[in-house]
């Protein structure tokens, strides 16, 4: 066991907080760098599933399984799909299955608190990393340089500071956009709406557009208004500083709608967000580079069609981890683990790319329809 190893992790989502823990349980020290300047700065963003096989088996290694029960919600696995006029077209209300939800904020929350408070280092955004002459990295920050470190691993995501330096290929937009907005109290407030969405996701898609609804904990509706378009159009057609305008300019973006579909953009709150969703090519990688690797959106960010994004990164930094405690040669554990995901992400990466393409065209509720079906079977 590399115990004596220095190591930064740059970026405190799930995929760096699932490598620090399991390290720390270890006994492998280590520092996560995170340019926010407290875990709650910004909103992380809505509810994931997490499955057997990666995102599960990496909590299972990371000793955090009761603590996930604690805050997974089994119930809300369902998925509907309804057409324009409100008709539904599936589904599918089991919540038995092996995918339980859970807040990313939640989620976040647990992982941190599984760490030493010293292991995670606030407001500190990355400049650059120098390479010394005897192979070890330098971290240079608004702050000033931290290290040297035998291994730093860039877990911080799409726009990652550490990826050029393995790899040339910036994340390309995929033609779509999301507008996020977001319901509160939807079951009091809202009960309609509530039922509507029902226990997991609602889709409906028709037009070339789409509408996504996901329940979140604390009775939370977060959703998703989806476009294929220009990178720049949202921008251009939307305006976040006016969430009226917000409101208005959707339910005309998806005119012909049942009323009871729009109500969710006329119950949503304040909160707007625009995102648009850029890939890496399927089959990024890049050659071993002495003491610098990569884990989850940084090393392969990919459309969300397939949740598969978290589990990835978690799963990224389970099998790091692991290769890390029980390989004598560190370097070449790092190797071993960049072959072992490079291979692994491909089928990953190949589904949330078909999924991207072929989403909102002329038969996309159809396609939709059809992947929802041949999933209940």
């Amino acid at each position: 066991m590399n115990t004596q190893l220095r190591i930064a992790i740059v970026g405190a989502g799930p995929g760096g907080l699932t490598l620090a823990r399991i390290l720390h349980l270890n006994g492998i020290a280590v520092t996560v760098f995170e340019k926010e300047s407290h875990s709650l700065e910004r909103p992380q963003g809505g509810t994931l599933d997490l499955h057997e096989g990666s995102g599960l088996q990496a909590l299972r290694q990371a000793g955090l399984m009761e603590e996930f029960l604690a805050i997974a919600r089994y119930e809300d696995q369902g998925s509907r799909l309804l057409d324009k006029a409100g008709n539904v077209l599936f589904e599918d209300q089991d919540t038995s299955g092996d995918r339980p939800e859970v807040d990313r904020t939640e989620l976040r929350a647990m992982l941190l608190q599984a760490l030493p408070a010293a292991c995670v280092r606030w407001g500190c955004t990355l400049r650059e990393a120098q390479a010394r002459d005897d192979g070890r990295w330098d971290l240079i920050f608004d702050h000033g340089s931290e290290g040297p470190f035998d291994l730093v691993v860039g877990a911080d995501g799409t726009w990652s500071r550490i990826r050029p330096l393995l790899s040339p290929y910036r994340p390309q937009y995929s033609g779509l956009t999301f507008i996020e907005c977001g319901i509160d109290d939807v079951d009091r407030s809202h009960p309609a709406l509530s039922q509507l969405v029902g226990r997991g996701k609602m889709g409906v898609e028709a037009d070339c557009k789409e509408i996504i609804a996901q329940r979140n904990g604390n009775a939370h509706i977060r959703a998703y208004a989806i476009f294929r378009v220009p990178a720049d159009w949202a921008a251009r057609r939307f305006d976040l500083t006016s969430p009226a305008a917000m409101r208005a300019e959707l339910i005309k973006e998806f005119d012909g709608f049942a009323p009871e579909i729009l109500d969710l953009f006329r119950a949503s709150n304040d909160n707007f967000a625009i995102r648009p969703i850029f890939a890496l090519p399927v089959g990024h990688c890049w050659a071993n580079r002495h003491g610098l690797t990569l884990l989850g959106d940084a090393a392969h960010v990919m459309s969300p069609f397939g949740g598969d994004g978290v589990n990835n990164a978690m799963f990224d930094a389970a099998e790091l981890a692991r290769l890390l405690i029980e390989r004598a040669d560190w370097a070449e554990a790092v190797a071993e683990y960049e072959a072992l995901m490079f291979a692994r992400i491909v089928e990953s990466a190949e589904g949330a790319a078909e999924g991207a393409a072929t989403q909102l065209s002329h038969v996309g509720q159809e396609l939709t329809l059809a992947m929802y079906r041949s999933h209940a079977g």
